[in-house]
C-alpha cells in the first residue's frame, strides 16, 4: 500500500500544477519528516545531487546549442543538405531530416534541434506546397533524434543515475538514431510520391553544391570534432562539452560572423534559465529517490514484479506502457528522473543489459516530445509556424507510430545497440 499512496501523492501534486521539481522535493521531504528523519538530510541530498563533474556539461552543451541557433546555423546547414537531396521526392523533407541528425550530433538537445532547423524548413516547404500539417509534425518528430543520437543530456543524466560509461551510452545511441532518421526518411519519401502535392526542386550544379557545403562545412566539422573526440578518447563528454561550446563561440562570432554581442547575451540567459529548471528537477529527484529509497519502494517494486511478473518481456512491455501514460503528461527529463531510480533494481535483478535499456527508455521518453498535451517540440513547432496545437499533433501522428516500431526493433534486434558499445 505505501507505494501506492506514494505514486498517488505524486500525481496529485503534479495533476494540481505543482511544478515537478517541487512535487519531488515537497513529497520527498514530506516522507523524511513522517518517517522521523532528520530535514537536514535534504540539505545534505540538495548539495550531493549537483556534486558530479559530469553534470557540468548539461550547461555546456546547452550553451553551445543556444549558440548555434542564435548564430543562425541552421538556415547554411539546411541549404547545403538541401542542395544535394533536394531534387529527390520528399527532397526537403529529407533534408530537413538529415539537418536535425547532423544538428543533433552537435546540441544534445531536443528542443533545440527543432527550433534551429524547424525555423528554416518550415516555411520552404510550406511555399513548396507540402501539406502544413505534415511539415510541422517531420520538424517535431525530427527534433527528438536530439536526445538520442550524441550527445545526448538525458544519456548524460541517465549515466549519473545509474553510474553506468557516458562514454558507452553515446556509443550505443549511434545505431538506433540512425535506425530512427531512415525510418523517418523512408516515410517521408512515401508520403511525398503518394500524394505529389508539393513542387519538385531541379537539381543543383556541382558549384552549387559545393559552395553550399563550403558554407556548411564548419558547423559539420564541429559534429564530427564533438562525436569523433568522444570516441576515440581524446576527451571526456565533459570535456567535449566544453571544447563545443568554445568552438560553437568561435565558429558563430568570428567564422560565419552572425553572433551579435545582444544574440550572445540571450543565448546565455536561455542556457541559465533552462539550466536552473533541469537542475532543480534533478536536486527534486534526489530528494525524492531518497525517501522513496528508505521507505524500500524500489525493493517493493521488485518483489511485485517477481510475484506477478515473471519474465523480461513482461517487465519491458510492462515499462513501456507506464511511460507512454505518464509521458502524456510529464516531459522527458523528468519521466527519467522519477522512474529510473525505481526501475533499476529490477533492470539488473532481471539481468538486462542496462545500457541497452538506457536507449530502450530513452527512444520511449522521446515519444513525450510529440504527444499532447505537453509534449514540448509541439509547442516549439507550434511557435515558429504560429498555427493551432491542433495542426502539428495530427501531423506527429505517423511518427509515433514509427517510433514505437522502432522500438519493435530494438527489442527484437539488441546488436543495433550494443555492438558499438562492445566492440569499441
Amino acid at each position: 500500500m505505501t507505494l501506492l499512496y506514494i505514486a498517488l501523492a505524486l500525481l496529485t501534486l503534479l495533476f494540481l500544477g505543482v511544478p515537478v521539481a517541487f512535487s519531488l522535493a515537497g513529497l520527498g521531504a514530506g516522507l523524511l519528516i513522517i518517517k522521523g528523519l532528520p530535514l537536514a538530510m535534504v540539505a545534505q541530498n540538495l548539495h550531493g545531487a549537483l556534486d558530479n563533474f559530469v553534470l557540468l556539461s548539461v550547461p555546456l552543451f546547452l550553451l553551445m546549442s543556444n549558440l548555434l541557433l542564435k548564430g543562425g546555423v541552421g538556415k547554411d546547414l539546411f541549404d547545403a543538405v538541401q542542395k544535394w537531396v533536394g531534387h529527390l521526392p520528399g527532397g526537403l523533407g529529407l533534408s530537413a531530416l538529415v539537418s536535425c541528425g547532423i544538428f543533433s550530433a552537435i546540441s544534445g538537445s531536443s528542443v533545440a534541434t527543432a527550433a534551429t532547423v524547424g525555423t528554416v524548413a518550415i516555411p520552404e516547404m510550406v511555399k513548396r506546397g507540402y501539406d502544413k500539417s505534415f511539415t510541422l509534425g517531420l520538424l517535431a518528430a525530427g527534433g527528438t533524434l536530439g536526445i538520442l543520437i550524441p550527445p545526448s543530456i538525458p544519456l548524460i543524466v541517465y549515466g549519473v543515475i545509474t553510474e553506468e560509461s557516458i562514454g558507452k551510452l553515446f556509443m550505443a545511441g549511434v545505431g538506433p538514431g540512425i535506425l530512427l532518421l531512415a525510418l523517418f526518411s523512408i516515410y517521408t519519401v512515401a508520403y511525398a510520391w503518394a500524394t505529389g502535392l508539393h513542387q519538385r526542386q531541379e537539381a543543383c550544379s556541382s558549384r552549387e553544391r559545393m559552395t553550399a557545403t563550403l558554407r556548411a562545412a564548419p558547423t559539420i566539422v564541429l559534429a564530427v570534432l564533438i562525436i569523433g573526440g568522444i570516441y576515440a578518447g581524446a576527451f571526456t563528454p565533459t570535456e567535449a562539452s566544453a571544447v563545443g561550446a568554445f568552438a560553437s563561440f568561435l565558429l558563430t562570432a568570428f567564422v560565419l560572423r552572425t553572433l551579435t554581442l545582444k544574440s550572445f547575451l540571450a543565448a546565455v540567459n536561455q542556457t541559465l534559465k533552462t539550466t536552473i529548471v533541469l537542475f532543480l528537477i534533478v536536486i527534486g529527484a534526489k530528494i525524492f529517490g531518497k525517501a522513496i529509497t528508505l521507505y524500500q519502494v524500489p525493493a517493493m517494486l521488485s518483489e511485485l514484479v517477481d510475484v506477478h511478473i515473471s519474465s523480461v518481456d513482461g517487465f519491458l512491455l510492462l515499462v513501456t506502457v507506464i511511460l507512454l501514460v505518464i509521458g502524456l503528461f510529464l516531459e522527458s527529463l523528468s519521466m527519467l528522473l522519477i522512474m529510473v531510480p525505481v526501475l533499476f533494481p529490477t533492470v539488473l535483478g532481471l539481468g538486462i543489459d542496462p545500457i541497452w535499456f538506457g536507449i530502450y527508455f530513452v527512444i520511449l521518453i522521446e515519444l513525450a516530445l510529440i504527444t499532447p498535451p505537453v509534449g514540448l517540440n509541439l509547442f516549439v513547432i507550434q511557435a515558429i509556424a504560429g498555427t493551432p496545437l491542433g495542426v502539428v499533433a495530427r501531423g506527429v501522428v505517423p511518427f509515433i507510430f514509427i517510433m514505437l516500431a522502432s522500438v519493435v526493433i530494438v527489442y527484437f534486434f539488441p546488436q543495433l545497440v550494443t555492438w558499438l558499445p562492445n566492440n569499441l
